[in-house]
């Protein structure tokens, strides 16, 4: 039985250290957040509403634009431009997935990279694939602190990610590559998943489908990080990776408990980020 990658405690204690930053705050205003959510999707909404009650947990202040389902493209623009131009907010959050009407593209574009806490603008992608300061998207830097929070050494090993997406599966292979992992990306057209997951040490699957990996695919020791997320027919929730394969694993995230709340405090500390810069500015 492996060790379980407790990223619930993790990120409490990842909120306590930014709650005593912002205390210490002498500044004439506070860290501020604004998270925007189109439409009435219910798990967006309580994902944002878990990032608001996060926010005043810490003392960073946040504001939440609801708009309707129905908005047009230039309406969410000048939305985010209205945000991109008020000084007291340090970070933007627009809550994916957007209602099909909207380009989601250009709404990552309009928003003003100092303040792209998600890290998803394409200058901020380029500057983490130049190694240089920027934002890291919140749910890969989760996954490398819980990582470092176990002490696992990444250095020559074989890495596979299970996901291309650009939200978690290609920046998680850049900072695996950053640490000196041996890194391989797999996706739905990869052919003999099963015997590259047997060539694995490591394997992060962020491929949204349920208990895709199985405890006889993997080799003794293997050290898995579980970022996929999945409503069971009995109402619970579970990941990419079967539950049984703790079994058999070194080190494994549950799920839930696991990535999850690390994704929450990494954007917490994003906006840190984010305000420190401004000010300093």
């Amino acid at each position: 039985m492996g060790i379980i990658m407790d990223g619930l405690s993790l990120s409490k204690k990842v909120k306590e250290r930014i709650k005593e930053d912002v205390s210490q705050i002498i500044d004439s205003r506070k860290p501020k957040l604004a998270v925007v959510l189109v439409g009435d999707d219910p798990a967006s909404a309580t994902y944002v509403t878990s990032k608001v009650k996060a926010c005043e947990y810490v003392g960073i202040l946040s504001i939440a634009k609801r708009l309707s389902k129905d908005i047009t493209q230039q309406e969410l623009l000048d939305t985010i431009q209205q945000l991109n131009d008020d000084d007291t907010v340090d970070g933007i959050l627009v809550q994916l997935p957007l209602p099909k009407q909207l380009n989601e593209q250009e709404v990552m574009l309009a928003i003003d990279p100092q303040k792209d806490v998600d890290g998803f603008h394409p200058m901020n992608v380029g500057r983490l694939h130049l190694r240089q300061t920027t934002f890291v998207p919140a749910t890969p830097k989760g996954v490398m602190e819980l990582i470092k929070e176990y002490n696992i050494d990444l250095t020559g090993k074989k890495v596979l990610v299970i996901g291309r997406s650009h939200l978690v599966g290609r920046p998680i292979a850049q900072l695996l590559v950053d640490k000196n992992a041996t890194v391989t990306i797999a996706h739905s057209k990869t052919r003999n998943l099963e015997q590259l997951c047997y060539q694995s040490e490591v394997i992060v699957a962020a491929v949204g489908v349920m208990h895709l990996v199985q405890k006889d695919w993997l080799r003794p020791q293997v050290v898995l990080i579980d970022v996929g997320i999945h409503r069971t027919k009995d109402n619970k929730l579970t990941g990419d990776i079967s539950p049984d394969c703790m079994e058999i694993a070194s080190y494994m995230t549950p799920v839930p408990k696991g990535v999850g709340p690390m994704t929450i405090a990494m954007l917490l500390e994003n906006t840190m980020q984010a305000y420190r810069e401004r000010v300093k500015s």
